[in-house]
């Protein structure tokens, strides 16, 4: 508001003082600071929460502490100088031998100041060792043992996701110019069949086809041994591929082309697409400028989320079809209650997906102009 004041020639109206405008690079930079640091802290509690799970509240540490007592006991049955010794000297062996281990463990430690240790190399990407799995080279590192179990997964959940993603957009920008006709009843119809999940319609599918039909093979990613030959290799995997990729196929595809079908259906709607359409421009045409681009907020969305959970598959699917996958791996790790493969690949998850959170606030400002990246933060 104006200031009215006091002057000898009377009162005098001095204009309002206007702010500074703040400037782009100064809004986007406390932004991008306030969103990374939001970001984080949700990484790091995620992160911590896991850590809490998988090690069941410190209670890991009573089952390790008992595996230990079990080996070294087995281990001192298995001295040569054990007829030798007095009853009192064993349980002295057996103990310090004990303590040894339970100290290399760290499990002389209280969980809680442990924890906080585990969370902190988890949060530098310092995954350690395996405690009961190993890769098909030998090693418990749990890098290589997560790197090892990746490609099958992206070929498997890759292939699915992109084929489901094109299919879908495809088949609903189709079914919006053709709403109410046969199809679009037949998709409707369909759709609640996306509530079971792949492995359910997959076991169906290794029932009749492996089973019965003996078209394809049982479960695996190729057959046994491997094929030395390129193309032989190459058109195992396809058939041991086909019923999986059936399966995540089925599961889903109706819901998708249903739900973008209803998302292009309302824009379709809008006043400048019945002004479009008044000025003569082509079907082809109105999708793309006034129908496609609105929604692109969404679909890239969902397409970078697809995309992230390519990262830990699909557990139940992929020990269905004994897929050597990421999720059949995080499945043998929970019965294994191997921790440091639980939490490693969360940890590579969670980075993944704030990244990706991140990322797609700069991809709307691109994709769509009412986008302003950090005008929220920039309003009194």
């Amino acid at each position: 508001m104006a200031e009215i004041a006091q002057t000898p020639e009377g009162l005098v109206t001095t204009p309002e003082k206007t702010r500074k405008p703040e400037s782009t690079l100064s809004r986007i930079a406390k932004y991008t600071g306030s969103r990374m640091l939001s970001l984080m802290l949700t990484v790091v509690l995620g992160i911590y929460l896991t850590v809490l799970i998988a090690n069941m509240g410190g209670y890991v540490d009573t089952i390790r502490r008992s595996l230990i007592r079990e080996f070294v006991s087995l281990a001192v049955a298995g001295n040569p100088d054990l007829p030798n010794m007095t009853t009192e000297e064993i349980t002295a062996l057996r103990e310090s031998m004990i303590e040894v281990e339970v100290e290399r463990q760290g499990l002389n430690r209280p969980f809680l100041l442990r924890s906080f240790s585990y969370l902190g190399n988890a949060m530098a990407l310092n995954l350690g060792r395996s405690e009961n799995m190993v890769s098909d080279t030998g090693s418990r590192l749990v890098r290589l043992i997560i790197l090892e179990r990746l490609p099958p997964t992206l070929v498997l959940f890759a292939t699915s996701n992109f084929l489901l993603f094109f299919v879908g957009i495809v088949g609903a920008l189709a079914l919006s110019r053709r709403y109410g006709s046969f199809m679009d009843r037949v998709i409707i119809a369909l759709a609640p069949t996306s509530a079971g999940p792949g492995w359910f319609y997959g076991l169906f599918l290794i029932l009749i086809f492996a089973g019965l039909l003996g078209m394809f093979p049982f479960g695996g990613m190729v057959g046994a041994p491997p094929p030395a030959n390129r193309l032989d290799y190459f058109l195992s995997l396809l058939r041991h591929l086909t019923l999986p990729l059936m399966a995540q196929i089925i599961s889903s595809v109706f819901l998708a082309i249903y739900t973008w079908r209803t998302f292009f259906l309302i824009y379709s709607n809008e006043d400048y697409v019945e002004l479009a359409r008044a000025k003569g421009l082509s079907d082809n045409s109105i999708q793309q400028r006034y129908i496609l681009r609105p929604t692109l907020p969404t679909i890239i969305t969902t397409f970078a989320l697809n995309l992230i959970a390519l990262w830990q598959g699909a557990i139940i699917l992929e020990t269905v079809f004994n897929w050597p996958g990421l999720g059949r791996t995080l499945f043998q790790a929970i019965n294994l209650v191997d921790t440091p493969v639980i939490i490693g690949s969360t940890v590579i998850y969670a980075y993944l997906l704030a990244l990706t959170v991140f990322l797609l606030d700069f991809v709307y400002a691109l994709v769509d102009p009412r986008v302003k990246v950090g005008s929220g933060a920039s309003r009194a």
